[in-house]
């Protein structure tokens, strides 16, 4: 088991905007990372606690036949009242840091990467060490969106809308990625950083 106390760095950054390539560079570096997106993913696989109190708050019908969660009927409910959306983040949202944690305490290495999308809007900031934003201009974001997913610029700009503002990311930012260039770029600026959070990391074990 790892030392609680391992020195760990937060990425975060807005849809679209070139986190998940970071990831990818940090972890191809040798760097943990855990991924909060996927263990969304895996608090709702068939048979999760988590599933079974949804269910049990909102009812069975939010579950398909085969136990999986209905994800569509899922968003008609909490879309036809707001407060349902809290009630489910109050379920959801404990799980996912209580699984962070375990999976945190399970990884070697002179530091670790958690993937948190969200971080802004789920107030957690002030439990890492350093936060890395990475950041790029709007227009950028939605054309990559549009490209990726495949959605029209209505569509875009309503998934920008829906997130903290890149004003509110950057302002709970240690560390900066300005993803406007190319991919050659972006891995220059990973191992800059790679080697200043080793020089940290270092830091941290030395007594005293």
């Amino acid at each position: 088991m790892t030392d609680p106390q391992a020195f760990r760095v937060a990425l975060t950054g807005g849809i679209a905007s070139g986190k998940t390539a970071v990831a990818n560079e940090f972890a191809r570096l040798g760097v943990p990372v855990i991924d909060t997106d996927q263990i969304s993913r895996d608090i709702y696989l068939i048979g999760s606690p988590t599933l079974a109190r949804i269910a049990a708050e909102f009812g069975v019908d939010v579950l398909q036949p085969d136990g999986s969660l209905n994800r569509a009927r899922m968003r008609e409910v909490i879309f036809a009242e707001p407060g349902k959306r809290k009630q489910l983040e109050a379920i959801t949202h404990p799980a996912i840091r209580a699984e962070l944690t375990r999976r945190a305490e399970t990884v070697a290495g002179p530091y670790q990467i958690h993937a948190i999308p969200l971080l802004v809007e789920t107030g957690q900031p002030d439990a890492y060490d350093r936060v890395l934003v990475v950041d790029c201009p709007e227009e950028m974001q939605i054309a990559r969106l549009m490209q990726r997913d495949g959605v029209d610029s209505t569509q875009a700009n309503r998934a920008l809308a829906a997130q903290a503002t890149r004003t509110a990311r950057r302002a709970i930012a240690t560390d900066i990625i300005e993803n406007a260039g190319n991919l050659d770029e972006l891995h220059q600026r990973v191992a800059e950083l790679h080697a200043q959070f080793l020089k940290l990391a270092k830091l941290r074990q030395i007594p005293g």
